[in-house]
């Protein structure tokens, strides 16, 4: 066992010694079925903290030949696949995290040239009759040992957008790591050297224009899950069991981290706020604790037309089409109000529906987030509707219907069309909207606050 090459399963085996563990290893019966098919380079793409590292070094674990991991898998789910001992640590495992390369490499722009030669190095120190001594390029070296040996690979890439997110301006260092996996996964060579691959990261791969740069991939994505969608993130019933058998409320836990849905699987819940939740027994932003609102605050500052009344409408509880077709997969290409959705939705922050093509805010965590964002930003629209929403409520709890009145009126003659102002659904709305910030300030009250909708709108 190595470093890259065929790691032991230690990684896996500290999830699996959790309090808290969800079996995903059906996710592995997919995997085997398509190895060394047209069909056998996978990648998914969630938000940070949703479980795909979890599957990469769970998939790490039972290909690599470095490890004996019967004992890991025999209680889960694969272990009941005919598959399952056939391509138990039956392959050379390549496991490559291009976050953990980017903070080891001399500088970001040799990223990719040290990565190689670190890899390139143990493949020669592992095969040393089959790798020469004057290879400087991985897929050659996969080659040379595949054909000398027989020998196929499985490679693993965690966090394969890294260099896009943390080098976005590098337009030179993105194509020589674009070239890197090409070369690696596609091309008439690659089927003698590569058995399966399986890629993770928050964004898509890549475009240049309207085509992927990986084009044989079959991605599973926050726009278009798939069929594999259970497999990251938990589902609703595995998030109904854990708070049962943890007896912690779910009513409470659907309230604060249930947003996503997915059509195949339904609702889907981010695994790290759950597992805090559920360790802590206490429902809060955990969202906070893993990256800072700065990075939201950037995109809503965007100058786009129809960018600040989108967030405004969404933050009211509403929902917002999108067109997601012209993203390019990437944080720099952002040519439109659309393209800054669609990136917020494959970071998480908001929720995409397959059917409507609509965005929503997903639940109170990432709500207080654009909340948070909003009012440290520079868009004074976005930052005086939050302003107004505070003063109604504090206007509301000291029962001060005149002031009340007035932003009610504010609200409503900046939102709404003049067709439709005298329309009960449209002041519905509206009185929705102005009271954005309630929940955020007083969770207790919310249930009452819908009250106070239905009272304001029945009289008005």
């Amino acid at each position: 066992m190595g470093i890259y090459l065929n790691p032991p399963a230690d990684a896996f085996e500290v999830i699996l010694n959790k309090n808290i563990y969800i079996d995903k290893s059906g996710l592995i019966s997919y995997t085997n079925s398509v190895l060394g098919s047209s069909r056998m380079l996978t990648c998914f793409s969630r938000p940070r903290r949703f479980g795909k590292s979890y599957a990469a070094k769970m998939l790490a674990a039972y290909y690599s030949r470095g490890a004996s991991t019967d004992s890991l898998f025999r209680d889960l789910k694969i272990a009941e696949c005919d598959s399952y001992k056939a391509n138990l640590n039956h392959y050379d495992v390549l496991f490559l995290d291009i976050a953990w390369f980017i903070s080891i490499s001399s500088t970001i722009e040799n990223t990719v040239h040290e990565m190689q030669e670190s890899i390139i190095s143990e493949l020669r120190d592992a095969f040393p009759s089959c790798v020469g001594e004057t290879v400087c390029s991985l897929p050659v070296a996969l080659l040379q040992i595949s054909a000398k040996t027989g020998r196929k690979f499985f490679i693993i890439i965690d966090e394969w957008d890294a260099l896009f997110r943390e080098a976005a301006a590098d337009v030179a260092l993105q194509k020589s790591y674009i070239q890197l996996l090409r070369a690696l996964f596609k091309g008439l060579q690659v089927s003698q050297f590569l058995v399966g691959a399986y890629m993770t990261g928050i964004l898509p791969i890549k475009k240049y224009g309207t085509q992927s740069a990986l084009t044989d991939f079959r991605e599973f994505t926050m726009l278009e899950p798939g069929f594999l969608a259970e497999y990251v993130g938990f589902t609703e019933n595995e998030v109904r069991e854990l708070c049962q058998a943890h007896q912690i409320d779910f009513n409470e836990a659907n309230k604060w981290y249930n947003g996503y849905h997915f059509d195949k699987i339904g609702h889907v819940y981010s695994p790290n706020s759950i597992i805090e939740a559920v360790i802590n027994r206490k429902f809060s932003n955990y969202w906070t604790q893993t990256e800072t609102y700065e990075s939201l605050r950037i995109y809503i500052d965007m100058d786009f037309d129809g960018l600040k009344q989108a967030i405004i409408d969404m933050l009211g509880g509403q929902k917002c089409r999108i067109d997601a077709g012209t993203f390019q997969n990437d944080m720099t290409s952002l040519k439109s109000r659309d393209d800054v959705l669609t990136l917020l939705v494959h970071l998480g922050y908001l929720a995409y529906d397959e059917d409507s093509r609509e965005v929503c805010i997903p639940d109170e965590e990432v709500r207080q987030e654009f909340l948070r964002a909003v009012r440290n930003g520079k868009r004074k629209e976005l930052v005086k509707a939050i302003q107004l929403s505070d003063k109604l409520l504090d206007a509301t709890l000291n029962m001060d219907t005149e002031t009340v009145a007035d932003i009610l009126e504010e609200f409503h003659e900046a939102n709404t069309a003049p067709q439709f102002y005298n329309n009960e659904q449209a002041l519905r709305s509206v009185v929705i909207m102005a009271y954005l910030t309630t929940v955020a300030r007083i969770p207790s009250i919310g249930d009452g606050m819908n009250c106070t909708f239905e009272h304001v709108c029945s009289n008005s």
